[in-house]
């Protein structure tokens, strides 16, 4: 039973004689496939008035990055208010007259996944101006146990990766909340379009999370029996989710490309101009790369000729590191290809990158050693403290 499920089950007990914001998109559903917003609409006693929509929209309909405008919802009559353009977390005319904020967002469980961020700028805005934050705890679609990946360093915090945790972290949208709540310094994303709470708003905030019935840190998506809705246009099933992490680095700068054309693969397939299908096969397999293998795939372009690439399979769960893969693609680009695109690099690209991989010790290492990176080493390292992150964050676990 998911967050919003247990909620109708309680009777909306926790808002009702409330007048609630929601914030939710097209993933945010019951167990039967129900939007929120219509499960809020007719719940007794609850007025619903008014939706928040994080990046792509209460609909997903807007593309990656595409700043969204306020509107009126013409299926509902109700205000939206984007969150993703003009302003990244609710301002106090949007907060006006609201009791509690109702958050209803599906996480991927990667940190450079906006959907977190947004839930957390609009807790900060909710605790400064004294509106409840009621979030519907939904699963980690990786589980609660894979932890992997580099940390974020503390100067590339940003609406991107606003919490510091390593790149594939193991929490529930809920628990990061809670964490949230706990925790000092959560709370607090430097820049122009930050969040800055005081630690009086954050003691004084009210945080109520409706947790899971039923769901277990070991469960992965297709275990919960639950249907997979897209959650951005490249996460469109769970094997997209698994290839966010492990490919989506590797293609951030140099010319590897992953999916194919339309909509075909995404996060899962990869190509490199450079690099025959061949090569780039024998690269991998050498590598020997626990949980993972490899095939050969072509498909038809546009234009109905072929397109070829190797396909990631992920062959062992429990091995698998969902990182590991996209360090690899980064010292390949830089064997392969004339110049080392992270030695090129300019501020904009040096940024993006960064914060969404989030060390620095690992992109100056880029620039300098090139191919002869020892990506080894690093991936011992963040092994090393993802162990000490998972035990740390055990404290805001709110399932076995």
């Amino acid at each position: 039973m998911l967050g919003i499920d247990v909620l109708e089950a309680q009777g909306f007990a926790p808002i009702k004689g409330k007048r609630v914001g929601l914030l939710t998109h097209p993933a945010g559903v019951n167990r039967r496939g129900e939007s929120s917003i219509d499960v809020l609409r007719r719940a007794p006693g609850v007025k619903l008035a008014a939706l928040f929509g994080p990046e792509h929209g209460i609909y997903g309909n807007f593309k990656a990055a595409t700043d969204i405008a306020d509107s009126i919802d013409p299926r509902t009559g109700l205000p939206v208010y984007s969150l993703h353009g003009t302003h990244r977390k609710p301002t106090k005319k949007m907060l006006a007259g609201l009791d509690a904020m109702v958050i209803d967002l599906q996480d991927i469980g990667t940190r450079s996944y906006t959907f977190v961020s947004c839930m957390l700028y609009t807790m900060a805005a909710c605790f400064e101006n004294n509106v409840e934050v009621i979030v519907l705890d939904r699963p980690n679609p990786l589980g609660g146990l894979k932890v992997d990946g580099p940390p974020l360093d503390a100067q590339w915090k940003s609406y991107v990766g606003a919490f510091r945790a390593p790149y594939v972290h193991g929490l529930t949208i809920g628990e990061i909340a809670r964490m949230a709540k706990e925790a000092p310094g959560v709370l607090k994303v430097p820049g122009s379009t930050g969040i800055d709470v005081s630690e009086e708003d954050r003691r004084r905030g009210r945080l109520t999370i409706i947790s899971m019935k039923g769901w277990r840190r070991s469960m992965r998506w297709p275990e919960t029996g639950l249907k997979w809705i897209p959650t951005s246009q490249y996460i469109q099933d769970f094997a997209s989710v698994i290839g966010y992490p492990m490919t989506g680095l590797g293609t951030e700068l140099g010319q590897f490309s992953h999916g194919f054309p339309g909509p075909l693969y995404p996060f899962r397939g990869i190509s490199h101009p450079r690099i025959n299908d061949a090569t780039l096969e024998k690269e991998l397999r050498a590598l020997n790369i626990p949980g993972l293998s490899y095939r050969r795939i072509s498909v038809p372009n546009r234009n109905g000729k072929p397109v070829t690439g190797l396909y990631i399979e992920v062959t062992d769960y429990q091995d698998w590191n969902p990182t590991e893969l996209n360090f690899h693609m980064m010292r390949l680009v830089c064997k392969y290809e004339s110049t080392n695109p992270y030695a090129a690099a300019n501020s904009a690209d040096t940024r993006r990158f960064l914060i969404h991989m989030g060390s620095t010790e690992f992109f100056e290492a880029l620039k300098r050693d090139g191919a002869r990176v020892n990506v080894e080493a690093f991936l011992k390292d963040w092994r090393d403290k993802a162990k000490v992150y998972q035990q740390q964050s055990r404290r805001y676990w709110l399932y076995n």
